[in-house]
C-alpha cells in the first residue's frame, strides 16, 4: 500500500551557496558580483529544464545587522551593491532568445541568517522617494517565522511576507552596456546643466542622484580575472535600476510560482539573481523599503528560441504566482498630481502616488505609530499600489491600499477610537542636518 506521508520530497541541487559570516568577496565557492558586464564568467551551468537552488547574501553584504543602531543604515556603502547569485551559463541560450525562468521555491536562510531589515535612507546617502519629509536614516528589525514577519521596532503588525527576488536578469551584450552607460550620463549631464530639467526631482543641496555611472569602488566582478576586472569595472553597469535585460525591479508579485521571461543578449544568457525581500509594498517607498535577507531560490530554466521575436518584446515579460497573503479588507488612500505645497502637476503619477503615501502615514499615525514606523509599514507589508487614471487632466489619480489584516487590532477607520496606542519607535539616527 502506498503511504502518501512516505513521499519524499528532492531537493534541487544547491549550485550556488553563501556564506552570511564571510564577506563577499571572501565567500567559500564563487564569489557573487554586483555589476552587469558580458565578460564576468559564469560559475554555474544549466540545461534547458534543469533546476537548482541558488542562494544569494542581503544586498548590502551584510552591512547592516540585527541590532538596535540605525547608524548601519546611514553608513552603507552603496557603491557595493547589490550582491548577486550566478552567473548561471544556460546552454543552448543565444542573442535574441528569452529565458524562461520559473520561480518553485524560495526563503530565508533559517539555519544561518533568521532576521531581515528594512531602512529609511538619509538625505546624505542614498535619500529615498519621500526623504524630504523623512530625512534622517531609521532601521527596523524583522523576525522571520517560515514566511510569517514581525518586528520589534512595529508592535502589532504581523502577517504572511510575499518572498520575491527584487533584482534577477541576464547579462546585457556590449552594445547595450555602451547604450545604458551613453543615455544614463546624458540624464546627469542635463541635471548637471538645468536642476529643473528633470521632472519631480528635488533640487536641494542634499539631492539624490539621477543616475549612478559606473565605477570601480566597490565593484565585484565575480569570477573574473583580476586585470580584466580592473578594466571591466570603470564601464560595469550599476545594478541599482532596471533595464530591458531585468535587473532590479522589485516587484512584490514575482513570489513562488511564477515565470518569467527574460531577453537574452549574451550566449548562455548569463543569469544572475538576488536582493531578496521577506515582504514588500508596492514601490517599495522607503528605498530600502523592503524586508531585505538573505535567500535562497528553487527554478528551473527553459529557452524560448528567437522568443524576442516570437512574442514581440524586448524588455522582460512576467507570470506572477498565486502565492498569498490573500488579504480580504483594505483601505484605499488617493492621491493626485498637486505636491504638498499646493503646486498643480500635470498628469503626474509620481506625484500623485507620493500624496496617497502621505494620506496613508497620516492615518497610521492616528493609530500611535510615528510616520518613520508609518513609511516602514507602507514599505513592508504588500500594500497595493495603483495608476487609477492618467487621462483626466490635469490631475492623475493614483491610489495605494492597505490591507487591514496585517494588524493585530482593527485598523479600519471605525478602529481609530479605540485602537490609539503609543507604539514606541523605530532605531532613528540623531544626527542634525
Amino acid at each position: 500500500m502506498c503511504n502518501l506521508f512516505d513521499t519524499v520530497v528532492v531537493m534541487p541541487e544547491t549550485k550556488f551557496e553563501v556564506d552570511v559570516d564571510s564577506a563577499p568577496d571572501e565567500q567559500p565557492g564563487a564569489n557573487p558580483f554586483n555589476r552587469w558586464h558580458p565578460d564576468i564568467p559564469a560559475v554555474v551551468e544549466a540545461d534547458p529544464g534543469e533546476s537548482m537552488r541558488l542562494e544569494a547574501l542581503d544586498w548590502t553584504g551584510g552591512q547592516i545587522t540585527d541590532n538596535d543602531n540605525a547608524n548601519e543604515v546611514r553608513d552603507v556603502d552603496l557603491s557595493q551593491v547589490h550582491y548577486l547569485a550566478g552567473p548561471v551559463h544556460v546552454n543552448g541560450a543565444e542573442p535574441g532568445d528569452l529565458l524562461k525562468v520559473e520561480f518553485h521555491d524560495m526563503g530565508p536562510l533559517n539555519d544561518r541568517s533568521e532576521f531581515g531589515f528594512t531602512g529609511t535612507f538619509s538625505q546624505q546617502n542614498g535619500g529615498g522617494f519621500l526623504t524630504d519629509h523623512f530625512p534622517k536614516a531609521a532601521k527596523s528589525i524583522w523576525d522571520i517565522d517560515g514566511y510569517t514577519v514581525s518586528s520589534r521596532h512595529i508592535p502589532d503588525v504581523e502577517y504572511e511576507g510575499k518572498i520575491h527576488p527584487g533584482l534577477a536578469g541576464c547579462a546585457p551584450s556590449e552594445e547595450l552596456l555602451e547604450a545604458w552607460n551613453e543615455r544614463e550620463q546624458e540624464l546627469i549631464d542635463k541635471h548637471a546643466e538645468d536642476p529643473e530639467s528633470i521632472p519631480n526631482h528635488p533640487t536641494g543641496k542634499e539631492e539624490p542622484a539621477v543616475a549612478n555611472p559606473p565605477t570601480p569602488d566597490g565593484a565585484l566582478m565575480g569570477e573574473m580575472d583580476p586585470d580584466e576586472a580592473e578594466e571591466a569595472a570603470e564601464v560595469a553597469a550599476r545594478t541599482v535600476p532596471p533595464r530591458e535585460h531585468g535587473g532590479n525591479h522589485d516587484i512584490k508579485d514575482l513570489s513562488i510560482g511564477s515565470t518569467v521571461y527574460f531577453p537574452v543578449y549574451v550566449e548562455g544568457a548569463k543569469f544572475g539573481i538576488g536582493d531578496f525581500h521577506a515582504s514588500q509594498g508596492d514601490g517599495e517607498i522607503s528605498f530600502c523599503g523592503a524586508i531585505e535577507m538573505a535567500a535562497y531560490v528553487d527554478l528551473e530554466f527553459d529557452l524560448v528560441k528567437d522568443g524576442m521575436e516570437k512574442f514581440g518584446v524586448d524588455h522582460p515579460i512576467f507570470e506572477p504566482g498565486h502565492r498569498g497573503p490573500n488579504f480580504e479588507d483594505y483601505v484605499t488612500f488617493c492621491g493626485y498630481s498637486v505636491t504638498e505645497d499646493g503646486e498643480q502637476k500635470y498628469i503626474d503619477s509620481h506625484t500623485a502616488y507620493r500624496r496617497a503615501c502621505l494620506q496613508a502615514i497620516d492615518y497610521l499615525k492616528q493609530f500611535g505609530y510615528t510616520g518613520q514606523q508609518a513609511l516602514h509599514i507602507l514599505g513592508t507589508v504588500p500594500v497595493e499600489g495603483r495608476q487609477s487614471g492618467v487621462v483626466d487632466v490635469p490631475n492623475a489619480c493614483s491610489t495605494l491600499a492597505l490591507p487591514t489584516g496585517a494588524f493585530d487590532f482593527d485598523a479600519s477607520p471605525e478602529g481609530i477610537e479605540h485602537n490609539s496606542a503609543d507604539r514606541g519607535d523605530l532605531c532613528v539616527t540623531d544626527d542634525p542636518l
